[in-house]
Order: C-alpha cells, then structure tokens, then sequence
C-alpha cells in the first residue's frame, strides 16, 4: 500500500500533472498563441473565399490600375507606391516592437517607453493610410454595394460582377484588418501607460509587452497575406 502511494505522489511530480505547464510557456503567452491560431483561420476564410472568387471570374479590376494613385500628390501613375509606403510603415512599427520586447528584457523602462510610442505613431500612421485609400476610393465610385460607373469598369479590366465582389472583399476584408490594428493601437497605448507609471518594473518582468508584441507581430504578417492577394495578384 505504501509502495502504491509513494507512486502516485512521484506522477503528481510530472510536468501533467498540473504544477506547472507541460509546455514551459506562460499561461498567458500560451492563450495568445491560441487566440492568434483562431484569429488566423478567421483571415484565412476571408481570404480563400476572396481567392475563389477571384479564379471564378473571366474578368477581375487590375490592381496596378485600381491602386494607382498617392491621395493627395497624384489621382494616376504611381501604381501601388501609396500600398507600398503603407506596408514599409507597418513592418517598421513590428520592429520598433522587437525593440520595446527586447529592452523589456533587459529591464529598461526608458526604452520601453520610446519603442512602445514609436510603435503607437506607426500604428497611428497606418490607420491613417488607409482612411485616405478608403476615401479615395470611396470618391472614385467603390463602396460596399457600390462600384463606379461602366465605362470606368471596363478601363479597369473588369465587368460589374466582377468589380462588385472586388468592392465588397476589400473593404470587408481591409476594414478587419484595420480593426486589428486599432486595436492593437489601443492596447499598446494602455501598455505604455502600464510602463510609464511603473507596473512591469514592480512585478520585476515585461512579460505583457511580448504578449502584446506576438499580437501586434501577427497582425503584421496578415497584412503581407492581404497585400499579397489584393494588390499584386
């Protein structure tokens, strides 16, 4: 009997038995990373039901033509330079978020400070891209349920099936984007007021800004997939 019980306490000592994670991740880290495998089936769906729709069409809009203006510089003939400053903006506010993640590490508050406001103005500069590529399309004639009329269809390569399901899967598909993104702003913007007024350096770790950054990194790595599939193919 006592032989029995000895063995039952040594299972007890193994990583499943619930002491500690079996996996040698933090609990929270270990949700994000299921948050973020559940979020990117979620794009995934979009994005094949936009590919099958896309490959269904005998016609589709020519992005080099849709996406050929810099609003505000030139309504023509910069085809996808204003989608490429977007995305350069995007991929180096992940950076400045490396950076805060890996002064986090080293316990420096200061710098966490600078690269979470860096990575905030980022954030801020992209969500304000699109609202100008939002509004110029808009203007041109695009919206849910709406495309230009057809004579500016048929320049664009398209027919008007065609340009109505491109409509509709952009905005949808960019506006789910961008809610990630706002939310990402914000909640960086709570994590930086959590640092300036001393919260991580109290619990003596920055564990929540890696968290945070794996979010903001995830977010950045869709927006390859979305470029990928509205704006070159």
């Amino acid at each position: 009997m006592m032989d029995t019980i000895a063995k039952l306490d040594e299972v007890k000592t193994t990583p499943w038995s619930g002491g500690r994670s079996p996996f040698s991740v933090e609990y929270g880290k270990l949700m994000m990373w299921f948050f973020l495998l559940s979020d990117a089936f979620t794009f995934s769906a979009f994005l094949i039901y936009y590919g099958a729709q896309r490959f269904s069409k005998f016609t589709w809009p020519d992005p080099d033509l849709v996406f050929q203006s810099i609003p505000g510089i030139t309504d023509s003939g910069a085809p996808l330079v204003f989608v490429g400053i977007m995305t350069f903006i995007l991929i180096m506010s992940s950076v400045t978020m490396v950076l805060a993640v890996e002064a986090g590490h080293r316990n420096s508050k200061k710098e966490v400070v600078w690269w979470m406001v860096a990575t905030i103005i980022g954030g801020f500069m992209f969500l304000g891209c699109q609202a100008l590529e939002w509004s110029h399309l808009h203007h041109e004639g695009f919206w849910w349920g709406t495309i230009p009329n057809a004579e500016t269809i048929k320049e664009l390569g398209a027919d008007g099936v065609s340009a109505q399901q491109f409509s509709n899967l952009f905005f949808t598909i960019t506006g789910f984007h961008g809610f990630h993104v706002f939310s990402g702003v914000i909640i960086n913007i709570i994590i930086l007021i959590m640092t300036m007024v001393g919260v991580f350096e109290r619990r003596g770790h920055y564990l929540m800004v890696e968290k945070v950054g794996l979010y903001w990194h995830f977010v950045d790595l869709v927006w390859v997939f979305v470029f990928t599939f509205f704006y070159l193919v």
